[in-house]
């Protein structure tokens, strides 16, 4: 749908192209007028009933000045073939039954006594009562019989008729038969093709089985917008089956279509079909927008419900924490009534624990985290105590000799590589995967391989600070002794070689999930 303007186009460029070979013929050439005008109507047959008019009577009129019955009695039918597409019953009627067609070739009677039983079926479908319209079929059949004798055997006319016939008749699966046998043999034009899958779906909405209708009038929709055919039903009856199905979306942008392209070709049955079903699924719109209305207004009482809530739950965590500081200063300040306070802060834990309950994953991750390491420093910090004893003892002992022997026993970049060998230990306990999800970022020669004794080097150690929500470039250099140049020339060397855009990297390390 969205590229048929430009089939309409390609459609408009051919028919520029005949109107000015048209001008540039001789006029006093009847016979090139008549060619240029039958071609500029075949053009204009199903894309619109004006033009497609005009040139059809300007055919008539040549046919009459050249005397030649055989080009009359084609222009005629190429008239009532148009009359009839814009839903011009009675002039059809006339323009029918004025006709000759006595000493005319095979193909031309054929083609009158097909168009006279699509006169006759249109009359039925329009009519459809109890009195007229089985009259209208069982004519309509009687003239078919006669075009089908006189097409050529095995011809696209001829099979096709014999499987409109059959429809009409409910003769369903013969007349399936005969439609397969068109789909199957391929070859077929656009507008073939659409007009078979088109009358094809009858058979299939009849019987129920709406999937392969809609299959089959999509189909056939597609052909006639890449063939730019407005005169076509094909759309319109998408959008009944969908309109039916309940999707009203679609169903009303395929029924817009099909009253532009109603309008555009100038055909009036077409528009009446129409506007009966755009009523419906116009009404059908308003009242699934209506309803999607109190679903909305619904969500957002819920919503604003849930918001006092959240508020409330804020207001009680925050005491909650407050308490539980004051809590913690009692417990130092109050060292020898332990009991007791070991008593309050085991209750005081308790409301901690259904509190955390509540927090989301990011304040499970951080408070895991924090956790952690507050271990870690307090083994630090038993260290440090220990360490703070000896020296002491020896000061008090004034054994200067062993005081710098503790002194230069102290191995900082050891203890540097403790503390960072704790953090790998602790993030990769948070993100059992982290270094497995990095490597997928590069291609396999760019991919991180860490030693037998590594559980992080300094690539991924950048990246997992980022994970756990350290952006600041300084921070990060601080946290593992590096100028924030060379921070920045790792990060930068790094998402150079990785295979997604430098600034989408830490989008999607930020996306590795934790346990």
């Amino acid at each position: 749908m969205e590229k048929a303007p430009v089939f309409d186009k390609d459609k408009l460029h051919a028919i520029e192209k005949l109107r000015t070979e048209l001008k540039q013929s001789d006029p006093a050439n009847l016979l090139t007028q008549y060619n240029y005008s039958i071609l500029l109507y075949n053009q204009y047959k199903v894309f619109k009933y004006d033009s497609a008019y005009v040139y059809a009577r300007k055919s008539l009129d040549i046919a009459y000045q050249l005397g030649d019955a055989q080009k009359i009695a084609s222009a005629k039918i190429l008239l009532s073939f148009t009359l009839l597409s814009s839903g011009m019953f009675k002039e059809t009627a006339d323009s029918l039954q004025n006709m000759r067609i006595t000493a005319l070739p095979d193909s031309l009677v054929a083609e009158y006594y097909a168009l006279r039983a699509r006169y006759l079926y249109d009359l039925a479908d329009y009519a459809n009562d109890a009195f007229h319209t089985g009259s209208y079929n069982k004519q309509a059949a009687n003239y078919l019989d006669t075009a089908i004798a006189h097409y050529l055997p095995n011809s696209f006319a001829a099979i096709y008729y014999t499987g409109l016939k059959n429809i009409r008749s409910g003769s369903k699966e013969e007349a399936m038969h005969y439609f397969n046998i068109l789909l199957g043999q391929g070859g077929l034009t656009d507008h073939e093709l659409a007009v078979t899958e088109s009358t094809l779906s009858d058979i299939y909405i009849q019987r129920g089985n709406t999937d392969s209708a809609i299959y089959l009038l999509a189909s056939a929709a597609i052909a006639d917008i890449r063939s730019s055919t407005k005169e076509t039903a094909a759309m319109f009856n998408l959008a009944q089956l969908l309109y039916r199905r309940g999707d009203v979306k679609h169903a009303s942008r395929y029924i817009e279509y099909a009253i532009n392209d109603a309008g555009f070709y100038g055909a009036r049955q077409r528009k009446v079909q129409v506007s009966a079903i755009l009523p419906l699924i116009e009404a059908e719109k308003i009242n699934r927008v209506e309803s999607q209305k109190k679903i909305l207004i619904t969500y957002s009482i819920l919503i604003t419900v849930l918001l006092v809530a959240v508020v409330f739950l804020t207001i009680v965590v925050y005491r909650q924490v407050r308490k539980l500081k004051h809590a913690q200063k009692v417990i130092y300040e109050a060292h020898l009534k332990e009991q007791h306070v070991n008593q309050q802060l085991a209750e005081t834990n308790a409301m901690l624990s259904e509190v955390n309950s509540k927090l989301t994953e990011a304040n499970k991750i951080k408070e895991e985290y924090i956790g952690y390491f507050f271990n870690a420093n307090s083994e630090f910090f038993s260290r440090i105590e220990k360490f703070k004893r000896s020296v002491e003892l020896k000061v008090s002992e004034r054994k200067l000799d062993e005081i710098k022997f503790l002194v230069n026993n102290i191995n900082l970049r050891r203890e540097k590589e403790d503390l960072l060998k704790n953090f790998d230990k602790a993030f990769l306990k948070l993100f059992p995967h982290f270094v497995e999800e990095f490597n997928l970022l590069f291609q396999e020669e760019d991919k991180v391989i860490l030693k037998d004794d590594e559980l992080l080097n300094t690539d991924l150690r950048i990246f997992a600070l980022i994970r756990m929500g350290i952006h600041d470039n300084e921070k990060i250099a601080q946290i593992l002794e590096y100028s924030l140049n060379t921070i920045n020339t790792y990060k930068t060397k790094i998402k150079n070689k990785s295979l997604v855009p430098n600034e989408e990297f830490e989008h999607r390390i930020m996306a590795i999930r934790t346990l």
